[in-house]
């Protein structure tokens, strides 16, 4: 006998004074906390999700939204699989939310205020060896080819590949973030003192340095691939693409996930994974942890010293491994 097909449930209709919270806490984001596009769907998401379990439960306005309801809410999302950090953001979004609603005289208590919720899975991240970093930048030269002839790369082509070697060498050497590194303009560029000036979260401007590797990177860029790139679209956006264009964050992301595929003996995937690398690296020669901190752009120390258990961690398993008497 068939199966029925799964019938997609109809959505809520949110009532008028939760819509109007959910945009007013939007804009309160986009303009007064200068929250990135990518931060504010994931808001949106989350507020939307209580409001659908809320809903159909009776709940109007934001007066409806108690500590029992919050607490039934989060469970709800444990049963249907959720992961403690999914569930751990969401509900830090809402206590967030509800803040902004009490000090907006939306509500008169914050039931958020008492709201336990799991704590975050603290998953290391995978760092990249040494040898697997200077395979990365430096590869190793492919087998001659069997052909008589070798098809040559178009000056577009080639342009696209030097590209890609500085959206490696720079998310290595500064350890920003992939977001920061496709907003960057060439005259956030400091050759002289090999520094760039990166605006991060909540528009935070900073200063990074990096090395020689990149340096060599960005003047070659600039040189042999930008003019091939530009054109009227370009202003003066750093990384282009291939019609001209800004480089998009996901464009930025499907280069570094392709080549560290590439090197075949990692699990690590995406912009961030250098980012994790670099800072660990630099802990592990002993860079300072402010320094690191200031580097990164985190706001909290706390943050920063994730990287120290990394490196604390990756220490103990090169002792598992060696010692005789682990």
């Amino acid at each position: 006998m068939p199966t029925k097909p799964k019938q997609t449930p109809k959505p809520v209709e949110i009532p008028t004074a939760l819509k109007n919270a959910h945009d007013g806490y939007l804009r309160h984001l986009a303009l007064e906390r200068s929250r990135s596009e990518h931060t504010l769907r994931a808001y949106s998401t989350d507020i939307t999700n209580l409001y659908t379990y809320a809903i159909p439960r009776g709940t109007t306005n934001l007066h409806g939204v108690d500590l029992p309801l919050l607490r039934t809410w989060l469970m709800s999302l444990a049963e249907n699989g959720l992961s403690r950090t999914t569930i751990s953001r969401r509900s830090s979004t809402i206590r967030s939310f509800l803040a902004w609603a009490l000090r907006e005289n939306l509500i008169t208590t914050n039931p958020a205020t008492r709201l336990q919720s799991p704590k975050r899975e603290q998953r290391l991240p995978h760092v990249l060896q040494t040898n697997q970093i200077n395979r990365l930048f430096d590869p190793q030269a492919p087998e001659a080819s069997t052909q008589t002839s070798v098809k040559e790369p178009t000056p577009l082509e080639q342009a696209i590949k030097t590209r890609n070697t500085l959206i490696l060498e720079l998310l290595y050497a500064t350890a920003i973030r992939v977001g920061e590194l496709v907003s960057l303009d060439t005259t956030n560029i400091d050759l002289d003192r090999r520094t760039l000036r990166v605006i991060g979260k909540g528009d935070k401007e900073r200063t990074v340095p990096f090395g020689q590797p990149a340096q060599h990177a960005i003047e070659k860029y600039l040189r042999h691939a930008r003019p091939t790139l530009k054109n009227q679209h370009s202003a003066n956006a750093l990384l282009l693409g291939a019609r001209g264009k800004r480089l998009d964050p996901r464009q930025a992301r499907q280069v570094v996930s392709e080549a560290l595929a590439d090197l075949g003996d990692t699990a690590a995937r995406g912009p961030h994974a250098l980012r994790h690398t670099a800072a660990t690296h630099l802990l592990d020669r002993g860079a300072d942890l402010r320094a690191v901190q200031e580097i990164l752009g985190h706001s909290s120390l706390a943050t920063t010293q994730l990287y120290t258990h990394v490196s604390v961690e990756r220490l103990k398993e090169s002792y598992q491994r060696a010692h005789p008497r682990a």
